[in-house]
């Protein structure tokens, strides 16, 4: 790395930046907003008079339809990604590989067009193909941090692309927005205009795409496929045992799994629940959660590059955990809204966005210096599952809560015991150490 010319390092960050801004609009617009609604609507279009639909023998309420398409997606990237993660290491270009994993996310994103008249099959196995797709990229994606930025670099670097990733869906979902709340201006249906907004979040993250295309570098693996014959899929899977072999004598990698597996459960439980609980506990208008969902997006942006720079000179883990001390304080202030509250909720908007980009940038740019060189994604493999796939965790307990006690505000307070034990687990992780063992360079400030 030191070797690389620095204009050349910098044209590559400024290409990887890029990515973020481009993939983050399916997060946004198809994720948190328009899919959900839409699909459940289409699909109980096609249920019986008993609101169920039949799929391969079995009758799933067409109110589940969504949420079961969330999770067969999820339980596909636990079984795939760390084996993506392994082939990423060994294939002769990780360019290639991002973009046949973001172009199959984007292509399925914009046939969600044609999801309509009772297709819900189709709109489930475009999502779930664009989802794994899109854990797929990110995870290859990921794997271009330590070779694009030296260690004192990965923190700022980091945070610039989550920053710019909060900033592209942001925008993109405004522009949405206006032509959703306008549609009949435009002489459009409603269903006219969701579609065209998920056309839009396939085309943007598309076109963007081929700028981290265009300026990310290949590099020769280090640990290339062998000539032992079984070629690259074969040997991803057989690096995979490895790998989880391996992570037991890096302690204090295992260490920060641990934690940000605790933490970043409650981070993204608080919010996959913070709508409903706005809507269920605290009677708020849906234009409210969409000006809420649009002020953290924009906070999150300066909360990204403003927790980047607090690292420069706390270090990352520091400031990681200043951040899930804000976090505790906010899910408990979140309990003690009044209903009917939108001033105190906004205040919570623009407190969770504060915290939310920098806590996730900088738990990736510190995960990646306990990476051995060469192992860059199949190690985010790893993390990308405890990043997505374990969130179900966090979602359990709300919803066990709410089963016992019908409380919305003891679930939310729950959230709490999250970031107490994530705090717990990576107040113990010895950086300095973790970074000696994995081979890699310690940074000024660590």
């Amino acid at each position: 790395m030191a070797q690389v010319n620095e204009s050349v390092r910098r044209r590559e960050q400024h290409g990887w930046y890029f990515y973020d801004w481009a993939n983050s609009t399916f997060s946004t617009t198809v994720v948190t907003v328009f899919l959900g609604p839409y699909l459940t609507d289409v699909t109980k279009t096609a249920a019986r008079s008993d609101g169920f639909v039949s799929v391969a023998g079995l009758s799933v309420r067409y109110s589940a339809w969504f949420p079961a398409m969330v999770t067969l997606s999820v339980l596909l990237q636990i079984v795939t990604l760390p084996v993506v993660g392994a082939l990423a290491d060994r294939a002769r270009s990780k360019r290639r590989l991002l973009a046949v994993f973001a172009y199959s996310g984007a292509f399925a994103t914009m046939l969600l067009v044609f999801v309509r008249d009772g297709r819900f099959l189709l709109g489930g196995a475009l999502f779930v193909l664009a989802n794994l797709a899109f854990g797929a990229s990110v995870v290859v994606y990921n794997a271009f941090l330590p070779e694009i930025a030296l260690p004192d670099e990965r923190d700022a670097v980091s945070a610039r692309g989550w920053a710019m990733g909060y900033l592209g869906g942001a925008t993109l979902l405004v522009l949405n927005l206006v032509l959703f709340t306008l549609h009949d201006s435009f002489g459009l249906t409603e269903s006219e205009a969701v579609r065209i907004c998920l056309v839009s979040a396939g085309a943007w993250w598309a076109l963007f795409t081929l700028i981290p295309l265009s300026r990310l570098i290949d590099r020769p693996p280090v640990r290339p496929v062998s000539a032992d014959g079984g070629g690259p899929l074969t040997a991803g899977f057989r690096q995979l045992r490895v790998t989880l072999r391996d992570l037991l004598g890096y302690r204090q990698t295992l260490i920060f799994l641990v934690a940000f597996l605790l933490y970043n459960d409650g981070i993204q439980a608080a919010i996959a629940f913070s709508a409903t609980y706005g809507t269920e506990e605290l009677g708020l208008s849906q234009q409210t959660l969409v000006v809420a969902i649009l002020v953290v997006q924009f906070v999150a942006f300066a909360g990204a590059l403003l927790l980047g720079r607090i690292a420069r000179t706390r270090g990352a883990r520091n400031t990681v955990l200043g951040s899930l001390v804000v976090w505790t304080l906010v899910v408990a202030y979140a309990a003690m809204v009044p209903k009917g509250s939108a001033v105190q909720f906004f205040v919570l908007a623009v407190a969770i966005g504060l915290v939310l980009g920098g806590s996730q940038a900088l738990s990736r740019s510190l995960f990646s210096q306990f990476i051995p060189t060469g192992r860059e994604a199949e190690y985010f493999g790893l993390y990308e599952i405890s990043d997505g796939a374990t969130s179900m965790i966090g979602s359990l307990l709300i919803t066990l809560v709410l089963q016992v006690t019908g409380s919305y505000r003891l679930a939310i307070v729950g959230l709490v015991v999250f970031f107490i034990a994530g705090f717990a687990v990576l107040v113990r992780l010895d950086v300095a150490r973790g970074i000696r063992e994995a081979g890699n360079e310690v940074p000024a400030v660590i």
